[in-house]
């Protein structure tokens, strides 16, 4: 087994005449273009001064495929380069600064392949691992907020941490190259409700993005010019009102062509001390003018304005303090006269003494108008027709919503088709996965798809082609990064085809060996006083190159445990890939990342909970969960361990 040597530096590399350092030497398959590689040799052992000798294959950051642009297997180099390198380290700084795990890690790269009887033995928690620090601080960016314009093009967003969080609106170009939407310096970021949401849309036509701007909360026009790769950038709110105090803000926006304006969600702040932030539904000049008109107001708080294929309505979803939006929201529809302006309204879900969370409404080609509501118990796909019919179109125990509880504008976990088909996603809890489901068409009964047909295991924010011919969503998994994905929706009796990864959200140069990730197991466990159940995630430790010692020493026979508790408190644990649960569970930890009471994913009632018990319940549950793995024995009573971050 050949091995391309890349030394990440600690302090400096001790080399002859230098003073010594530390370095950490990580093992990675093939060669990386150009760099040179020495000749190949054969494989052999490799004895660092005073460390082991090895015997399993060396594992550690794993090569992209050629196909993917990554590195090509050309050459290898010989692992006699490698015990020069490593017989270069001195053992006793790195034992000292780094610890066993360090020493026992930088043996790792003369391993030859062994199976379970060349796996060294350490206690959990002293394995050594190539999931460092780094992975989690630099691990690549944020993908979100997948759309696909009238021109037929991809766009996302991208939050990059290596620009300080600086977010990007991006477009994948003809030959598949990816291109920024939104000018260099920008910050495409909204303030409204403060949470934000999706802060752009695409243009008229398909010409370029309309976004607001983190910096003055303004809206800008990114324009794209034939045969410049830089948008020409048009304001289209004016700077005098808006840069001192940021008074207005804009998100959830969308295009109404026919009268050359925008419709948007509004907060503003001229008079946030005596009359309090007013939200309303407004509607913007295109022309640059800078007029607005309110549609709706005097709720506290609006989302999600949409306007039908015809113009002629407008859908938007209103709420009211304290209820937040996963528990009480309205669905109302305006009608509106030639102007645009509203003529008369009804309530189509929620409203009244009936406690309803609606949220996601969109249009059908035809008319019909969709969104999610829990009335069931669950947030199910629901149908308006023209007449007023209301219908669940998949009525079952299972969240058709996506991961967020309505937190940020914009949301959206279903596409429509132009033959008036529609493309949800549900969490099939019983898989801890994602479920793509079509409905309507010449099928009476919904057909299914998921990873046995090719898809990521979690899937979310779904957008159709404008064409209804592809699907574009946010994919990945336990052992896969985050990505923006294409799937080829299969006609009715077809065989679909596998989903295609368009962009990873990780990157090229900190992939690793999916050996080394820990895969998660729902579980459900009894609360304090038994009466009722919670859930979490267990992920159990996982390395291939360590194993624990036999029973019937003094080595603990149960890993340590770390609890993790999430945000919100409606929120609900991710299983797509997370560093900073994976830097432990290769390392010879558990990880428990539980969802108490009260966490989005499991129905209303689960999800209420929490009401009045704040505090109380959620301690209870991240408590309750360490103490059953106690007694499975899938953790060590001595070592437990509970983090959290924000309500967590």
């Amino acid at each position: 087994h050949f091995v391309y040597l890349k030394l990440e530096f600690i302090q400096q590399l001790r080399v002859s005449g230098q003073a010594p350092g530390v370095v950490v030497v990580v093992a990675m398959l093939g060669c990386s273009p150009g760099l040179p590689c020495l000749s190949p040799a054969p494989s052999s052992s490799l004895t660092t001064p005073g460390s082991r000798s090895a015997s399993t294959s060396a594992r550690g950051l794993a090569a992209p495929s050629s196909a993917s642009g990554g590195w090509v297997r050309t050459a290898a180099c010989s692992l006699a380069a490698a015990a020069a390198v490593a017989s270069a380290v001195r053992r006793r700084p790195l034992r000292r600064r780094c610890g066993r795990a360090a020493v026992s890690w930088a043996s790792l790269v003369s391993r030859r392949a062994g199976g379970e009887a060349a796996m060294e033995s350490l206690p959990y928690g002293e394995w050594a691992s190539p999931i460092t620090a780094r992975f989690i601080t630099a691990g690549g960016v944020k993908l979100k907020a997948v759309t696909c314009g009238p021109d037929g093009a991809l766009r996302w967003m991208e939050g990059r941490s290596q620009e300080a969080g600086r977010q990007v609106v991006c477009l994948r170009g003809t030959g598949g190259e990816k291109l920024e939407a939104t000018p260099a310096g920008s910050n495409a970021r909204t303030r409204v409700h403060e949470y934000g949401g999706v802060p752009y849309l695409v243009g008229p036509g398909g010409n370029g993005v309309i976004y607001s701007d983190f910096k003055d909360q303004r809206l800008y026009w990114a324009k794209q010019v034939p045969g410049q790769s830089e948008p020409e950038v048009v304001p289209l709110t004016p700077p005098s009102a808006y840069e001192a105090d940021k008074l207005f803000r804009f998100a959830d926006g969308v295009v109404d062509a026919a009268r050359n304006r925008l419709i948007y969600v509004r907060e503003d702040h001229t008079d946030p001390g005596s009359a309090g932030v007013k939200n309303t539904i407004c509607a913007l000049a295109l022309d640059g003018s800078g007029d607005m008109q309110v549609l709706a107001g005097g709720r506290d708080f609006y989302s999600a304005p949409r306007l039908s294929p015809d113009g002629q309505q407008l859908a938007y979803i209103c709420w009211d303090h304290p209820s937040m939006p996963w528990d009480a929201t309205e669905l109302r529809l305006a009608s509106l006269d030639a102007a645009g302006l509203s003529l008369s309204e009804e309530v189509v879900c929620g409203g009244g003494s009936q406690e309803v969370s609606v949220m996601q409404p969109a249009w059908s080609a035809s008319g019909e108008l969709h969104f999610v509501a829990d009335s069931s118990g669950w947030w199910n796909l629901y149908q308006r027709s023209k007449e007023g019919q209301v219908r669940n179109l998949c009525p079952r125990d299972a969240e058709f919503s996506g991961a967020a509880p309505g937190w940020g504008l914009g949301e959206q976990n279903y596409a429509l088709l132009p033959d008036g088909r529609c493309v949800g996603c549900f969490a099939d809890r019983s898989r801890g996965a994602s479920r793509l489901v079509i409905l309507g068409g010449s099928e009476s009964v919904p057909a299914e798809f998921g990873q046995e047909e090719g898809l990521p295991r979690n899937i979310s924010e779904l957008c159709a082609s404008p064409d209804g011919r592809t699907l574009y969503f946010l994919g990945g998994g336990p052992d896969k990064a985050p990505g923006v994905w294409s799937w080829e929706i299969p006609e009715p009796g077809a065989k679909p085809k596998a989903a295609t990864e368009l962009v990873s959200s990780m990157r090229e140069d900190m992939q690793v060996d999916p050996a080394y990730y820990s895969m998660p197991k729902l579980i459900e466990f009894p609360t304090a006083g038994g009466q009722e159940v919670a859930y979490g995630y267990y992920y159990p430790p996982t390395n291939p190159g360590f194993r624990t010692p036999e029973a019937g020493g003094t080595t603990p026979t149960a890993p340590p445990l770390l609890v993790k508790a999430h945000g919100g408190p409606t929120a609900q644990a991710s299983v797509m890939l997370n560093h900073a649960v994976q830097f432990w569970t290769s390392r010879g930890f558990a990880v428990l990342d539980v969802d108490y009471r009260g966490s989005t994913g499991y129905g209303r009632t689960y999800r209420s909970r929490l009401r009045g018990n704040w505090g109380i319940v959620d301690i209870e549950d991240v408590c309750a969960g360490a103490e059953h793995l106690v007694k499975q024995g899938l953790a060590d009573a001595s070592r437990l361990a509970i983090d959290g971050g924000s309500a967590g």
